[in-house]
């Protein structure tokens, strides 16, 4: 990896070029998935409507989805730490094949809820790998120096929101393919693009080298340092895990219970189809990638906590407007807005979550991270599903609501000792 000057833009042509070769293909990977998934986040719950699906069924297999993800991700990312990343990504993506290939030639409703809920489809998991994204995460943070993690990694975000929002404009034009084709058949072309990126994905990664873990890293400490220091340094870490922990449970939870659920509310708030909610979902995804960009900027100067913060503030005033909204186009746009300002932060967020630890745990840093996220948030289309069932259109939006809140108040104060870390805890 080359070095980058003070004065280039860690978004020039330069620092893309001087980012090491295995970093650049992670991203395009990350990038062709996100094109799948922003399809996906847009018509799979509105597939299922067509299949007649109620909302509670529809959030009961979301939640399924969740709670699947969050039991293999933990494996997955002590696993890796041990035998490498690779390999894991190669599951994911041959697994990937063969369940929508499964969905695409019997879509008997067994087979659709298996591969859903391992899947995660339409969680709108913005390009991860599902409960291989530690692995992911970390093979990514082992190839990119601390120093330029903020900015990659809001880079990393910028790209994937731009291919959810590539991915969200083919929503709307995907069900319209096959002529003669209504309802749930009409939905077969989601299913077929997801297949062909994720065989253009598993030849990618198969082609990329992996350095495996050395073993001696494992067992123990690093060269030239004291047993003692090591033990401490390694506490420090389970202690900062354990807090975001929490508080990412009180995020999840909150945007478990509107996110996944919002294109069937627009439908039945408004009674819009996907050649509406589509473009909204595009547009969004793109100027959130904006956003991500300029957040990575942001952390730079004000850092990576307050840049974090600060937009999610705005975020959760927004989310209660949406609910009272007159039409759909001013919900559309409290909606595109609040994207912009409350998800741009996800790349700093996760380059401040594998700071926080070295990289012979950074897998495990990533499933936890991952666990504390998918297990609140699997319970969330739960809920909101139940509610909007019930006719409660408001509740989901207040209520989640408060617990954003809830995590813009305790990110700081619980975690802000940990935004600078001591200088043991080096990479």
């Amino acid at each position: 990896m080359e070095d980058i000057s003070d004065s280039t833009s860690p978004y020039s042509r330069a620092a893309w070029q001087a980012l090491d070769p295995v970093a650049r293909q992670l991203i395009l990977v990350r990038l062709l998935r996100s094109i799948a998934q922003g399809a996906l986040a847009v018509d799979f719950t509105l597939y299922l409507r067509a299949r007649g699906w109620s909302a509670a069924a529809v959030g009961l297999l979301l939640m399924a989805g969740g709670l699947a993800g969050a039991a293999l991700s933990l494996l997955v990312g002590v696993v890796s730490d041990r035998v490498g990343r690779r390999l894991f990504l190669i599951i994911y993506e041959t697994g990937l094949s063969l369940g929508t290939l499964a969905v695409i030639a019997l879509p008997a409703t067994w087979v659709l809820v298996a591969t859903a809920a391992l899947f995660g489809f339409g969680r709108g998991a913005n390009g991860s790998s599902g409960p291989f994204a530690p692995a992911e995460q970390a093979w990514l943070a082992q190839r990119v120096p601390r120093e330029r993690r903020g900015t990659v990694f809001s880079l990393n975000a910028g790209i994937q929101f731009a291919g959810m929002g590539i991915g969200s404009l083919l929503a709307g034009l995907l069900p319209h393919l096959l002529p003669g084709q209504h309802g749930a058949g009409a939905y077969v072309p989601l299913f077929l693009l997801n297949l062909v990126v994720a065989l253009i994905n598993l030849w990618q990664i198969w082609r990329l080298h992996e350095e495996k873990p050395a073993r001696e890293r494992r067992v123990q400490p690093e060269a030239g340092e004291h047993p003692a220091a090591a033990a401490a340094v390694e506490q420090r870490e389970n202690r900062a895990l354990l807090l975001l922990t929490i508080v990412n449970m009180v995020n999840s939870l909150g945007v478990g219970l509107v996110a996944p659920l919002l294109p069937y509310w627009f439908a039945v708030r408004f009674g819009v189809g996907p050649e509406l909610i589509g473009p909204v979902y595009s547009l969004t995804f793109f100027l959130t990638g904006l956003s991500s960009l300029a957040v990575g900027h942001l952390s730079q100067r004000i850092g990576l906590i307050r840049s974090i913060v600060l937009p999610r503030l705005a975020g959760v005033v927004l989310l209660v407007l949406i609910p009272f909204a007159p039409s759909f186009a001013v919900a559309a746009v409290l909606y595109v807005v609040r994207s912009i300002v409350n998800r741009g932060s996800v790349g700093a967020r996760q380059a401040f979550s594998v700071g926080l630890v070295r990289d012979r745990r950074r897998g495990l840093a990533s499933s936890l991270n991952a666990v504390s996220w998918n297990v609140p948030a699997a319970l969330g289309p739960a809920i909101g599903g139940y509610l909007i069932g019930l006719g409660a259109l408001f509740w989901p939006f207040l209520i989640a609501a408060l617990l954003q809140l809830g995590y813009v108040v305790l990110f700081p104060t619980v975690l802000g000792r940990y935004e600078n870390p001591q200088p043991q805890a080096t990479d």
